[in-house]
């Protein structure tokens, strides 16, 4: 990732968990929630967090993981991972630095590899962002499973409009002034909008080689939760 990035949420990691659940109204704890609810009992034993943060979608991956489960979890920024060192795990949780674009695990690692509310830093061209799925499909074992947890795009153009209008109006200011960063929810407000919708980000799971791919959309799709499995190598996209 570019390091303008990295840098901002390095300044924002403090105030990062506040203001996410001040703008979604606590909506996404209960997303992060059901997404865990929803795939942990069919994937395996080893588990990846990738762009975990603070540690949020890895806690409740470790709450729902069966005794034995052993979750990787990885940032790039070394402030946010301080701040997800600090929580209670149900199970174990091993935390690195690392950039998602080129993972520091061999082909055919994980059983399940999950991203939440990162994806679209990952979107600087459709190229890199195309570039970062297959990365994350590189590191999981055949029949290994995928979940992403990201902002969408309403359908309804009315509600897309009023959904960016808040982001844009509402929360861009009120995060620059809880965390003192101007910058950083400037770039939020600029990424919510330019992300895909789900129909959009399904294709782009098909096009990087996973199959099975289902979305589900929350709150007349403002997030989606879209999950996918890497084929066994006989029937995997080249």
């Amino acid at each position: 990732m570019r390091k303008g990035v990295q840098k901002l949420y390095t300044d924002v990691a403090s105030t990062y968990e506040l203001i996410n659940h001040l703008a979604t109204f606590g909506l996404d704890i209960h997303w992060r929630q059901k997404a865990a609810r929803d795939i942990a009992p069919i994937s395996g034993k080893l588990w990846l967090d990738v762009c975990c943060g603070t540690g949020e979608m890895s806690r409740n991956l470790a709450r729902r993981a069966s005794i034995g489960t052993r979750i990787y979890s990885v940032d790039f920024s070394q402030a946010m991972i301080a701040h997800a060192k600090q929580k209670p795990y149900d199970q174990k949780v091993f935390f690195a630095l690392a950039d998602v674009g080129c993972l520091p695990f061999l082909e055919e690692t994980f059983d399940l590899v999950t991203i939440a509310f990162s994806t679209r830093n990952l979107n600087l061209t459709d190229i890199e962002l195309k570039n970062h799925l297959r990365e994350f499909h590189r590191v999981l074992k055949p029949h290994g499973r995928f979940l992403n947890l990201e902002t969408s795009q309403p359908s309804l153009r009315l509600l897309r409009k009023i959904f960016h209008f808040y982001i844009q109006k509402i929360v861009a200011p009120m995060g620059a002034i809880i965390s003192g960063s101007r910058s950083g929810y400037k770039y939020l407000a600029y990424t919510i909008p330019r992300f895909y919708d789900s129909d959009a980000f399904s294709g782009l799971l098909h096009e990087t080689g996973f199959t099975e791919v289902q979305s589900q959309s929350l709150l007349f799709g403002i997030a989606a939760i879209h999950s996918a499995v890497k084929q066994a190598k006989s029937n995997q996209v080249t």
